[in-house]
Order: structure tokens, then C-alpha cells, then sequence
């Protein structure tokens, strides 16, 4: 390890800009979507269990080899062995292909956000609103340039003075503005106890494999899993902080915030659709398209608006500063440059990808990629095969190749003891390889058609 290499201060800086990582859009509109579509409370019951036991298991290991190695997934891999090398190759790949993307949808929050700060609500909540914005050639260029420069300002000040100071600001009023949506919602909007018991009753008779299918895909993509972001946040944190309980820790933040998230959504949609279920089957048009209208239509819904869309505006922030720190640290360890220069190549490269994901949906919008629109496609790739394949092959490295004492060592520095050791073993060399199999198998069959997840 370089000695002049970035550290978080403490347990407290890192657990949050980790779970800043977690928190994002994912937990926004995907798991209310799926968790709606799964039977609520199963759904969430099915989710909490895979946490525990396959989330926490692969996060441990992500965490401990970075702080191992000191370095980003590229290196840290090569590090440990070179015959696998290529892992880090490919969790580096993946956030690299994301952050353009999500910086495109970070774009449209942004948008959403200042048409209700500059009184546009009521139009927002018209029919045709969001295809005509994502229609347009410039404007979405313009928003998601905007969100990618601040995602990258953010990044350039560095690890203490940038990522953990942001973080630590920024997650506290994220609860503290999810908390105030769902308590105002539930108060205030007829029906929406209604839509509560439907969250949160368990329906078993919508359980089925396809649920811990999609359970296990949310996972994925809630706690920045296979994407070297845990790796990288590892490489920063110190020895003395102990690797299991910041997991838990990170895991309790994520898991509460989905399920707020939930609160605060499928309440207000299923009171102001009349309990229609497919009002909450609209996947990402259900924030950009429903929500809106359902703001317009409550007590106060334009101030609603404003706070609720300044609130996905920081979740998404939060996850793109740590997804653009991961390729950046990459670069650094990689090509020994400076952050600076580093953080000005990821610009360039995002924004020369993003362009492409922003004009699917106007100028290019006849270019399909089996089948899939440009950033539905590079969603796709990374989310449903790199991912998995990412992880699959990080738990076949730590299960059989590098061994699980190596990481449990890792964990139990400084007098920290690792209490589920045989729980872990058991997951990271049996359980989630298999679990990541059936994800691989079944995001492939869903593309082709063969299985709808």
C-alpha cells in the first residue's frame, strides 16, 4: 500500500458513504416495484433472509479483500492471484458501464426535481410529460451533464474531504425525508392504510421461485454487490474497524431504506389508483409517471414533490460519487496518475457513453441491442450478466482458490471476531455460487423471453 493512500476517518464515515453506495435508485422505484409484484411481505421477508445469509456473506468478502490488498478491484485481484486477474478486470468494467447510464437517469431526477421547485408540477403530471422530456435531443443532454459535472466535482475533493463529508450530510436527511413522505402520506391521503396492509401482509399465494429470483436480483443491485464498489471502500478503510459489523450495519441502512421506500410509495399509488396492482407494476415510469400525478392530486403535493424529488435526487448522487470513485481509483492504481486527471479521463469516458444512453430515446431511438434500447441494454449487461458473473467467479476465487481463512483473518484484525464463520464458509463456497447461477440462467431465459422475471 502506498502510504499516501486515501483513508475514510472512521467506522462512522465509511458505514455511511458504503451505505450511500447501497442507497440509491434501486431502492427507490425497483424494490416497492418487485416488492408490489412479489406478494409484499413475502417479498420483503424472502429479501431480509437472502441479506443475511448471501448479501452479507459476499459483502464481507468484497470489504476484507480490499482492505487486504489496499487497492481497487483491478489490482486487488492481481494482488491475490494473477491467474484471476481478470476479475478485477471485469468488476472494474462494470461500473463503468453504470455510471453513464445512471447519470442519464440521474439527469431526468434533476429535471423532475426543478420543473416542481419552478412550479411545473401540474404539467409533470400530465400523461405525455416524461416520453416528450426523454423524446427531446438536447435538454437530457444538458441535465445529465449537469448531474455527471457534480458527481465528478464531488469525487475530485477525495475520499475524506469529498465522499465521506457528503455522505455524512446526505444520508441523514435522506431517512429524515423518506420518514416525512411516508408518516405525511399515510396521515393525510384516503385509502392509504389500505395500501399499507397491502405492503406489508404477506401474500404467499404469489410465492414462487421467481420470487427469491428476483429477490436475489434486487440484492444485487441494492447493495452494490460484483461492481468492485465494496473493494474499493475496503481499500480505505482501516484495520482497526471491524469488517462484520459495518456490514450489518450497512445492511440494516439498506434494507431500511427499501422498505421506506416502499412506505412512502405503494401506499400513495395504491390509494390514488383505487387498488389497481397494475398501477404499481410500472417499473421505472412509476416514479417518473405516477408519482407525479398522485402529488398533484394530494394535500400540499407540490411541496411533496419538491422534497420527494430532491430526496432521489441525493440517493442517486450518493451512488454515482461511489460508482465514478471506483473506476477513478481504478485508473490511479492502475496508471499511477493523480485523482485529478484520473477524475477528468472517467468524465470524458462516461459522458462519451452517456450521450449514446441519453439519445435512445430521441435521436436514436430506432438503434436496438437484442432487441433492447441503448441503456436498457447496457442496464442489462451489466446488472443481469456482468454482475453475476462478477460475483459467481469472486466466490469460486475466496471459496476455493485464495480459501475463506484468508478473508476470515482479514475480518478478525484487532481483536474483531467474525461470529458467523461457519455460516460464511458454507455460503461463500456452496449457497451463493448456485444462487448466482440460477440469477445468471434466469436474467438470460427473461431477455429471450423464455422466463418473464
Amino acid at each position: 500500500m502506498s502510504s499516501n493512500r486515501s483513508s475514510f476517518t472512521g467506522k462512522i464515515g465509511f458505514v455511511l458513504a458504503a451505505a450511500g453506495s447501497a442507497v440509491g435508485l434501486g431502492n427507490i422505484w425497483r424494490f416497492p416495484y418487485l416488492a408490489a409484484k412479489y406478494g409484499g411481505g413475502i417479498f420483503l421477508l424472502v429479501y431480509i433472509a437472502l441479506s443475511l445469509t448471501f448479501g452479507f456473506s459476499l459483502m464481507v468478502a468484497e470489504i476484507a479483500i480490499g482492505r487486504k490488498t489496499q487497492l481497487s478491484p483491478m489490482g486487488a485481484f492481481r494482488a491475490l492471484d494473477k491467474r484471476f486477474a481478470f476479475v478485477g478486470v471485469l468488476g472494474a468494467i462494470v461500473p463503468s458501464i453504470i455510471l453513464p447510464y445512471y447519470s442519464v437517469i440521474g439527469g431526468w431526477v434533476m429535471k423532475y426535481a426543478y420543473g416542481f421547485i419552478t412550479g411545473d408540477a401540474f404539467n409533470m403530471a400530465q400523461d405525455s410529460y416524461f416520453g416528450g422530456f426523454i423524446g427531446q435531443t438536447w435538454e437530457p443532454l444538458v441535465w445529465f451533464a449537469l448531474f455527471i459535472g457534480i458527481t465528478a466535482i464531488i469525487v475530485l475533493f477525495g475520499v475524506e474531504k469529498g465522499i465521506e463529508k457528503v455522505s455524512k450530510v446526505m444520508m441523514p436527511v435522506l431517512v429524515v425525508l423518506i420518514l416525512f413522505i411516508a408518516i405525511f402520506t399515510l396521515c393525510t391521503v384516503d385509502g392509504a392504510l389500505d395500501g399499507l396492509i397491502y405492503y406489508i401482509k404477506p401474500d404467499f399465494s404469489k410465492f414462487s421461485i421467481m420470487t427469491v429470483v428476483a429477490a436475489m436480483g434486487q440484492l444485487f443491485y441494492s447493495m452494490s454487490l460484483a461492481m468492485g464498489i465494496m473493494i474499493t471502500f475496503g481499500s480505505y478503510m482501516k484495520k482497526d474497524i471491524s469488517i462484520e459489523k459495518s456490514t450489518k450495519q450497512i445492511e440494516i441502512f439498506d434494507t431500511g431504506i427499501a422498505f421506506l421506500a416502499g412506505l412512502m410509495i405503494i401506499p400513495a399509488v395504491y390509494a390514488f389508483s383505487g387498488g389497481d396492482p397494475e398501477a404499481l407494476g410500472k417499473g421505472p415510469s412509476l416514479m417518473f409517471g405516477a408519482l407525479p400525478k398522485i402529488f398533484a392530486n394530494m394535500p400540499a403535493g407540490t411541496v411533496i414533490g419538491v422534497v420527494f424529488f430532491v430526496m432521489v435526487f441525493l440517493a442517486a448522487l450518493t451512488s454515482s460519487i461511489s460508482l465514478m470513485e471506483t473506476v477513478v481509483s481504478t485508473i490511479q492504481d492502475k496508471f499511477g496518475i493523480g485523482r485529478k486527471a484520473s477524475c477528468f479521463i472517467v468524465l470524458g469516458i462516461s459522458i462519451a457513453f452517456g450521450v449514446p444512453s441519453s439519445l435512445g430515446y430521441s435521436a436514436w431511438g430506432g438503434v436496438k441491442i437484442l432487441g433492447l434500447q441503448i441503456l436498457d441494454f447496457f442496464d442489462f449487461a451489466s446488472n443481469n450478466i456482468l454482475m453475476p458473473i462478477v460475483a459467481f467467479l469472486t466466490c469460486i476465487f475466496v471459496g476455493y482458490i485464495l480459501k475463506p481463512k484468508a478473508i476470515t483473518d482479514e475480518v478478525e484484525l484487532e481483536g474483531n471476531r467474525l461470529k458467523h464463520k461457519k455460516t460464511f464458509n458454507i455460503m461463500i463456497k456452496y449457497v451463493a455460487p448456485l444462487c448466482i447461477l440460477i440469477i445468471l440462467i434466469s436474467s438470460v431465459l427473461d431477455v429471450f423471453g423464455i422466463v418473464k422475471i
